[in-house]
């Protein structure tokens, strides 16, 4: 299977295509490609946070604590006194980065529900919530961090197909098959809680219209504005 690095650069340089891609038909602004590669980029190291040893679980929790850490600041920083309040953001720092994390473990597999399509959608799906009614993000940029992380993602599941493809000794290994797939074939009691999930996204999830929109407008001939401006000639 492919390591870290490749996962990594193979994402970026999918995300830049796509971005670039995107830049072209005028869907989103040079000033943010370079956010939308970044999440690709996320999206592309998401599928391995369900092997406990990897760099992207690691990078994930910690990530995942920080946030907590400073969401218990936030809520509690005017009804405790200093001293408590670090104590207790210490605590939700080291429960989510230490305890959660040894729970995710315990009860997940790699290269099971987390290496599916039905994940990629649920992960771009939550990106797309969170931009809109965490960071407060229009609907058009919210649904462009979303679907990059998704490609970033599907990127990921792709080239793991590929390092299970021997093409020296014109073979399959064993691996082939477990990464791109639809959901956990053989965890069907996880594949069913992801896709519970992700339809509680689908019903909170904005709309795509921004989107949709502004995939519209760079696919609608334009009238020039001399031919627009030029009155029919007098016989």
């Amino acid at each position: 299977m492919a390591n870290f690095n490749t996962h990594l650069s193979v994402a970026l340089g999918a995300s830049a295509g796509l971005a670039l891609l995107a830049v072209n038909t005028r869907v989103m602004t040079v000033t943010d490609a370079p956010w939308m590669i970044a999440f690709g980029a996320i999206g592309g190291m998401l599928p391995d946070i369900d092997s406990g040893h990897s760099t992207p679980i690691k990078l994930f929790f910690t990530t995942l604590a920080i946030l907590t850490l400073l969401a218990v600041v936030e809520v509690f920083k005017n009804r405790y006194p200093a001293h408590w309040l670090l104590l207790i953001a210490a605590a939700s720092y080291l429960i989510v980065r230490y305890g959660v994390l040894s729970l995710f473990d315990r009860f997940t597999s790699h290269r099971g529900v987390f290496h599916s399509l039905l994940t990629a959608v649920f992960f771009c799906l939550l990106m797309v919530c969170i931009a809109c009614y965490l960071l407060r993000w229009d609907n058009l940029h919210s649904w462009l961090s979303g679907l990059f992380i998704g490609f970033g993602f599907i990127v990921h599941l792709l080239l793991d197909e590929v390092y299970s493809v021997d093409l020296s000794n014109r073979r399959m290994k064993k691996s082939f098959g477990t990464a791109l797939k639809l959901y956990s074939y053989k965890n069907l009691p996880a594949s069913a809680l992801m896709t519970a999930c992700t339809l509680a996204l689908v019903w909170i999830t904005p709309q795509p219209q921004p989107l949709i929109t502004a995939w519209q407008k760079q696919n609608t001939p334009q009238i020039s504005v001399t031919k627009a401006l030029k009155k029919p000639q007098q016989r």
